[in-house]
């Protein structure tokens, strides 16, 4: 059964559990689909930050942004825990042979890059959910300010978890092409989420 299909109970059992997967990736993943959640809900409450139509049309186009990712955001829980089974796969291949050596190299270097591709999706998306977090926060119903402010917290562990992933699995590839790529937009991904959680922070202080 898929991570995503499991109860909360199951869930974590499998998190606490001493198999290497689920991780820290599918964690952040997790977290981050849980803020988006909440952005969603806050967007779908009766009541506005005005009750004007504008507060009602703003907080509409949030949601169905936030609806696809919130969705992708569910997906990488499980296909974080995929990417690393690949990871310890390749690790397991027999290298007796030259031959061997040679495509187990490979393989190791084709899963660490799923491996570091997957969190560096969650980290957009995360900052694509807090982008509209902003939106919320301005328009949302002014009671449920601590729901955006829990979705922001959980949405910056996100970003913060997928990176650290990204960090020790992209240390491991040989294309020195790509880790230059991947470390650039590592940060600046990083950064636009943190200026985004920065502004709804702002914003809801300001309720």
């Amino acid at each position: 059964m898929s991570l995503i299909d499991r109860s909360v109970r199951d869930l974590l059992a499998a998190f606490s559990s001493p198999d290497p997967t689920p991780g820290g990736g599918s964690a952040a993943a997790l977290a981050s689909a849980v803020g988006a959640s909440l952005l969603a809900m806050v967007t779908g409450l009766p009541k506005t930050r005005t009750g004007t139509d504008a507060d009602r049309a703003a907080l509409a186009s949030a949601a169905s942004a936030l609806a696809g990712v919130r969705q992708e955001l569910s997906e990488a829980i499980d296909a974080d825990t995929a990417a690393y089974d690949q990871v310890v796969g390749a690790y397991k291949r027999p290298k007796g042979s030259t031959e061997e050596q040679a495509s187990r190299k490979a393989a190791i270097e084709r899963a660490l890059r799923a491996a570091t591709d997957v969190p560096l999706g969650v980290m957009r998306l995360s900052a694509a959910a807090l982008e509209q977090a902003k939106t919320v926060a301005a328009h949302g119903q002014r009671a449920a300010a601590s729901d955006v402010g829990v979705a922001v917290a959980l949405l910056r562990a996100g970003v913060r978890g997928a990176r650290l992933n990204i960090e020790i699995n992209v240390g491991g590839v040989s294309d020195a092409a790509y880790v230059d790529t991947v470390t650039k937009e590592t940060v600046r991904v990083s950064d636009a989420a943190a200026r985004a959680a920065d502004e709804t922070d702002a914003a809801l202080r300001e309720t």
